[in-house]
């Protein structure tokens, strides 16, 4: 075991397993190659922002310190840390990536796995939330606040550990047969264990949407009425990105498991897969967001009062001294379910 951990120090042992793994190794900083990294620190800027910008707006509203809403900070929260991450990995990248020694290569590789799995978990705990809210009618009142504070929890505690593995021993130093070929330094089992869980989670997502579905289509004229049947049709374009941004990423590392070293070189360009999945984090707070119009205007006040400052005195608009206004209880979740204490998540007059 004390050889095993020795190695992580080893400034050789990135170059030996890349060596390995890799038909060639592409050292050379080209002009194409800084192109691509510029667009996607681009891209994870993106990320950040507007993540950044959805917590802003869950923090400083009181109306959205409830059961949905906070859910909603969390997954903001995973995605804009994905962003970070990414931008972390992506310079760290390309030659950078040789100079690299096991335990820096770990840190680099697990953060991304903590947090895009964060993301991930994060919409598993959406989806059980709107089914306990639509399927069980129930409320996360004051004395159900512990229990979800302990799904938010559980998940991060989940995605550490599924990301720690690695550098706590499940990888392929001094076993280079094993290794994967997309993740040179990580065993092919465990490149298998996070693909089988991850599915496990779509499954259990579309299981879940699918029985939202149910009780809606089974209800009374007044519960599936067409604001309840909006819900429906947002959790349909949430599950359908998913699996478009996830499924090709999916498949890569399937691939990657069923392919002996050097066998496929599709294997080699399973970055661009990874960066696609990374729009997940992208399009998650615009599809949350866009569907709710006060989640909507609190998310771009910030934006709103720069432009106003930076036109200066003469441009301002308002009134001296203005607050925030309280929310309409309005959504056709709460009309659709008989909740009239629940937060807004859709309003019927804001869905397209």
């Amino acid at each position: 075991m004390g050889s095993l951990y020795s190695e992580y120090l080893s400034p050789s042992k990135v170059l030996e397993h890349y060596n390995y793994t890799k038909e060639t190794l592409d050292t050379q900083e080209t002009p194409s190659r800084r192109v691509a990294s510029a667009l996607i620190i681009l891209l994870c800027c993106a990320i950040v922002l507007e993540n950044l910008l959805v917590l802003i707006a869950v923090a400083r509203n009181s109306k959205f310190h409830s059961a949905m809403y906070l859910f909603l900070g969390n997954l903001a929260a995973s995605d804009l840390l994905a962003g970070v991450a990414f931008i972390a990995n992506t310079l760290l990248s390309g030659p950078v990536t040789l100079g690299l020694t096991p335990v820096q290569w770990f840190a680099r590789e697990g953060s991304a796995f903590i947090t895009l799995s964060a993301s991930v978990f994060s919409l598993l705990a959406i989806a059980i939330e709107r089914h306990v809210a639509i399927a069980k009618v129930k409320l996360y009142g004051s004395d159900k606040s512990c229990r979800m504070l302990l799904l938010i929890a559980a998940s991060w505690l989940i995605s550490l550990a599924l990301g720690g593995l690695p550098i706590l021993g499940w990888n392929c130093l001094g076993r280079l047969d094993d290794c994967s070929t997309v993740l040179p330094l990580y065993a092919k089992q465990y490149v298998l264990c996070v693909v089988t869980i991850f599915s496990v989670i779509l499954l259990a997502i579309v299981a879940l949407y699918i029985r939202i579905y149910c009780v809606v289509r089974s209800s009374h004229a007044d519960v599936a009425g067409p604001q309840t049947l909006a819900l429906l049709k947002t959790v349909t374009i949430v599950l359908g990105v998913f699996i478009v941004c996830w499924l090709p990423a999916f498949s890569i590392l399937l691939l990657d498991y069923a392919c002996t070293v050097r066998a496929c070189p599709v294997l080699y360009k399973a970055h661009y897969f990874f960066a696609f999945a990374t729009l997940n984090s992208l399009l998650n707070p615009v599809i949350y967001t866009w569907r709710s119009r006060d989640l909507r205007r609190e998310v771009l006040r910030p934006l709103q009062c720069w432009r106003r400052a930076a036109g200066g005195p003469g441009r301002r608009g308002g009134t001296p001294g203005h607050r925030l206004l309280p929310l309409r209880s309005s959504s056709s979740l709460e009309r659709g379910t008989h909740m009239p204490t629940s937060p807004t998540f859709l309003e019927g007059n804001t869905v397209v």
